[in-house]
């Protein structure tokens, strides 16, 4: 079986290498970073690959249209489309139109609840989803069914998982870019866990950092934490700040702390002491409603106090710490290929809008791609509608208002 794994960003890029090692370890595997305006940088590319077969290789970056143009040529039996959203709705609508068409599956890395409409609509043209637990499996199921777009749902262990014991001390911040929120709550976090450092001096406290100043992530950081670090004041000595793979500063942690990533769940496979703020509480919008039952919400007050949880069992068995023997990706995929084989499996259909024919569908790869479209046509598409797209937003925004 020939698999490629087509990706655009930092988080894409470590689940697609990570996705292609667990489900198809056997297969002749390759993996291309599509041209984007956030793909990574050479030291995310190497901190995201770290753990992979691709660990000191030179992952190749192409346009869209040469990495079509590959797949094309190489005729692989399947494509994972590890990309956020827009771009992975552009890539798989690009890849459906080949003559030979790959099987085609596609996912969301880390934790991915809550399960969200528009994640299933970007791919609904995927052959495949891939899901991490099975917590998800239902809620994606229910939402697929709700939304009428009938997708297929594969259950693969979250593949950087390492159930490696930690032997290490560290007190560990994992950063996210998207919460907590606002910069207030960000600065108090950070302000916490930098008097839980003063009063356990001799313990190392490590503010892990998804990116450096300057470089790209899946989703933006408005306020980044080691930035607000040097508002705190006074930093002990024994507060550092790491990036590169949250392997290795795992393989050191002896506690770790964040509001939703997934590095909490990597840390209760490690059987690491976890905590999971709540200080703001426990909301969809906190992406941290996946941790009620779990025994690990806690506030900053317990971080300062150093009380930290292990997982209930039963939690972690539905949330992303089940058997590995219950996988069942490289089974759907196979059946797929046999599908494909055998001409019977057709193309899916786009979920979102088509209307507006060759210009929409300009606009489109025109917003994915930004500054990497080097098409005429997307020029005069940004242009034509960007006005447009304001004028909509400002409408739907009045008759809200109105109705309120």
């Amino acid at each position: 079986m020939i698999v490629v794994a087509l990706v655009d960003s930092d988080s894409y890029l470590k689940w697609g290498a990570a996705t292609l090692d667990r489900v198809v370890p056997d297969a002749d595997r390759r993996l291309v970073i599509v041209a984007n305006p956030v793909m990574p940088s050479a030291a995310q590319r190497r901190a995201a690959v770290a753990t992979t077969s691709w660990s000191g290789a030179d992952v190749p970056v192409m346009t869209v249209d040469a990495a079509v143009a590959h797949v094309r040529e190489v005729e692989p039996d399947a494509v994972l489309v590890a990309m956020r959203g827009p771009m992975a709705a552009l890539v798989l609508a690009m890849l459906t139109e080949l003559p030979r068409r790959p099987v085609l599956w596609s996912g969301i890395p880390g934790i991915a609840l809550p399960a969200r409409r528009k994640a299933l609509v970007y791919r609904a043209q995927a052959d495949l989803m891939v899901v991490h637990s099975h917590h998800e499996r239902r809620d994606f199921a229910e939402l697929d069914r709700l939304a009428g777009l009938d997708h297929r749902f594969a259950l693969s262990t979250l593949p950087f998982l390492d159930r490696r014991a930690s032997t290490g001390d560290d007190v560990v911040l994992a950063a996210q870019a998207l919460v907590p929120i606002t910069r207030a709550s960000r600065a108090s976090l950070v302000a916490r866990f930098v008097e839980a450092a003063r009063r356990d001096p001799e313990r190392r406290f490590v503010l892990k950092v998804r990116a450096l100043a300057g470089e790209r992530q899946t989703h933006d950081e408005r306020w980044p934490l080691d930035g607000l670090l040097a508002a705190v004041g006074d930093v002990p000595a024994n507060v550092v700040v790491r990036s590169g793979p949250m392997g290795d500063v795992l393989d050191r942690a002896g506690a770790l702390v964040s509001v939703s990533s997934t590095a909490l769940i990597e840390a209760v496979a490690r059987g690491i002491p976890a905590l999971a703020i709540d200080d703001d509480g426990v909301d969809d919008a906190l992406l941290n409603t996946i941790f009620r039952g779990s025994g690990l919400l806690g506030s900053t007050a317990e971080l300062v106090a150093g009380r930290f949880r292990h997982a209930d069992a039963a939690w972690a068995a539905d949330n992303y710490l089940h058997d590995p023997q219950q996988d069942d990706a490289l089974g759907h995929l196979e059946a797929l290929r046999r599908a494909r084989d055998a001409g019977e499996l057709a193309n899916r259909a786009p979920a979102r809008s088509t209307r507006g024919g060759a210009l929409r569908r300009a606009w489109d790869r025109r917003t994915a791609l930004g500054r990497h479209d080097g098409s005429a046509l997307g020029a005069v598409a940004l242009v034509i509608g960007s006005p447009l797209r304001a004028g909509v937003r400002l409408t739907a925004r009045w008759r809200s208002n109105a109705r309120r």
